[in-house]
């Protein structure tokens, strides 16, 4: 017989094996764990046994409404608990969940409602304004459903917008039943969510992710993360970035709490950290600078350590100091979209703690090593496919292989195949290999601004400000921003005979831009380039540390 004895008789079925899906997690949480708190939003409190329910619910009002596999289950919410429960509601019935970033604008969102197909879309009345004109602009026409937060402060710094929606959230859900019998994916290669990138050139392209990925995901982060048993994890990344890096899936693994928050502000954080016991938290560089420059009004004290996962560019020494002082650790994080959120880790080493400050300083500027669920990451030339030397100096892209990588851009196959060349994905990131294995960003191929741990297109702001009749040529480039991270800096070159002053270029931005990617300043200058016309992007970094 062909084969050896461990291939005889020895076959896949049921009983050996079942998809990786991250939905069982929460399933095993809510029979283990079934009085333990779930979420906590404002006075209000879920059990893991409701949370359980209300997905259930929620995917048994789906199907009701003839949503099945491979439809597109739309929404625009906030860090609160209708988010969570999309999350595994919407993968129940073998749909794919749709988060939209809740700061685009609305054509933008047309273009995703439409190229996502649509068929159902949850929306926060925060956000009712915008998504009623991006639903005008669609082509498609979705059920629409209003989530009216209960827990809205009177205080809110935005006010609630009117109900667009034919159904209520809260009626919608009551009308599932919680006994609903759920779908295991059939593959776990099945499609759970799409994500839009920002677009670089033209519209932003959509990630889709499988059960699998999303799955091995949960389990890497609370290795990487450090979640010991009932985590407690405050919602300062917003849950649209990256599937909210997966953390919505994790939390299940270890029986721990969503800290749900609606807006990032400083007062609010503390406050949750040391009432709640807030264990672990993530976001960017923004969210540490509004805690480590708070009033001393809105601090509060705790005793526990809290983890502070970070990704984007690596933190400012004095950053990570205060960070330190006030009673956080930091790990430094690295990833985009098409890698599930992180897939780097800094993995810090006890023998680093005896260097100087300056020593300590340059191993946190490291992206890291691989994530265990990621099989291969590396530096090459991008055309050879030969790694670079693993010397610190010589600069490549950054390639990634393994389970944690994306299927692929939806209805984009070109784009596909060219991030797959070679058989690696290609992040489009420049950087270098250190002789110990760690890798470290030197720069970015397509000119990416990432701000408050938002992705700029350089491209789409020089094209904003083209439109100008003043503009001749203009250049952005991104300029370290101490609470921002990073924010676009744009240098303008006028027409002869044409004047524009800086607010007025701000305001031209801002009539054509989401406004966290309008430039924060404009310099007037003669634009460098080369001798074929183009640019010189390196030249204006340098005139940009100069500003």
């Amino acid at each position: 017989m062909a084969g050896n004895s461990y291939e005889r008789d020895l076959d896949k079925n049921p009983a050996n094996h079942q998809p990786l899906t991250p939905l069982v997690l929460l399933e095993r949480a809510a029979k283990v764990f079934p009085e333990r708190t779930a979420i906590i939003h404002g006075a209000m409190r879920l059990s893991y046994a409701e949370f359980w329910q209300r997905s259930l619910r929620l995917a048994s009002a789906l199907v009701r409404h003839g949503i099945g596999k491979g439809d597109t289950v739309t929404v625009m919410l906030s860090n609160t608990p209708p988010m969570l429960e999309a999350h595994h509601g919407v993968p129940m019935t073998k749909a794919v969940l749709h988060s939209l970033n809740t700061r685009l604008d609305a054509p933008v969102i047309a273009f995703q409602l439409d190229h996502a197909e649509s068929k159902v879309v949850i929306v926060d009345r925060e956000f009712s304004g915008v998504m009623k004109e991006a639903l005008a602009l669609a082509e498609v026409k979705p059920l629409v459903i209003d989530y009216d937060d209960p827990e809205y402060p009177d205080d809110a710094p935005y006010a609630k917008g009117a109900r667009i929606g034919g159904v209520d959230y809260e009626d919608f859900v009551a009308s599932g039943d919680a006994g609903f019998a759920w779908s295991m994916p059939d593959d776990e290669w099945d499609a759970i969510s799409l994500n839009y990138t920002s677009g670089t050139t033209g519209n932003p392209k959509g990630v889709v992710y499988h059960h699998r990925g999303a799955a091995l995901m949960a389990y890497a982060n609370t290795v990487h993360a450090g979640m010991g048993r009932e985590p407690v994890y405050l919602w300062t990344l917003p849950m649209f970035h990256c599937n909210g890096w997966c953390f919505p899936w994790t939390l299940a693994l270890q029986g721990g709490i969503h800290v749900c928050l609606r807006w990032v502000r400083a007062k609010a954080m503390y406050d949750a950290i040391a009432e709640h016991g807030v264990t672990h938290l993530c976001g960017a560089p923004v969210v540490m600078s509004a805690l480590i420059n708070a009033p001393e009004a809105e601090k509060r004290a705790f005793t526990q350590t809290v983890t502070f996962n970070t990704a984007a560019a690596p933190p400012p020494e004095s950053v990570l100091s205060g960070m330190a002082e006030t009673g956080f650790a930091v790990t430094h994080l690295y990833g985009l979209t098409e890698t599930y959120g992180p897939a780097v880790v800094n993995e810090w080493k006890d023998d680093w703690d005896a260097l100087d400050g300056a020593g300590q300083a340059a191993r946190k500027a490291r992206q890291g090593v691989r994530y265990a669920a990621l099989e291969g990451l590396t530096v090459m030339d991008p055309e050879t496919m030969v790694p670079t030397p693993a010397d610190g100096e010589t600069i490549g892209e950054v390639l990634f292989r393994g389970n944690i990588v994306m299927k692929g851009y939806l209805k984009n196959r070109q784009a596909s195949d060219e991030a797959f060349a070679g058989g690696w994905f290609h992040s489009g990131d420049l950087g270098v290999m250190h002789p110990d294995g760690y890798i470290q960003l030197k720069d970015r191929s397509k000119d990416i601004i990432i701000s408050g741990g938002e992705n700029i297109s350089s491209i789409e702001v020089e094209d904003a400000l083209y439109k100008h009749p003043a503009v001749a040529a203009c250049g952005v480039v991104a300029k370290a921003d101490e609470k921002w991270g990073e924010t676009p800096i744009a240098f303008v070159e006028l027409k002869p005979g044409r004047q524009a002053s800086e607010q007025e270029l701000l305001d031209h931005c801002r009539s054509l831009l989401a406004r966290f990617k309008c430039p924060k300043n404009v310099v007037f200058a003669e634009i460098p380039k080369t001798s074929t016309g183009k640019i010189q992007k390196f030249r204006l970094r340098e005139m940009a540390r100069a500003v």
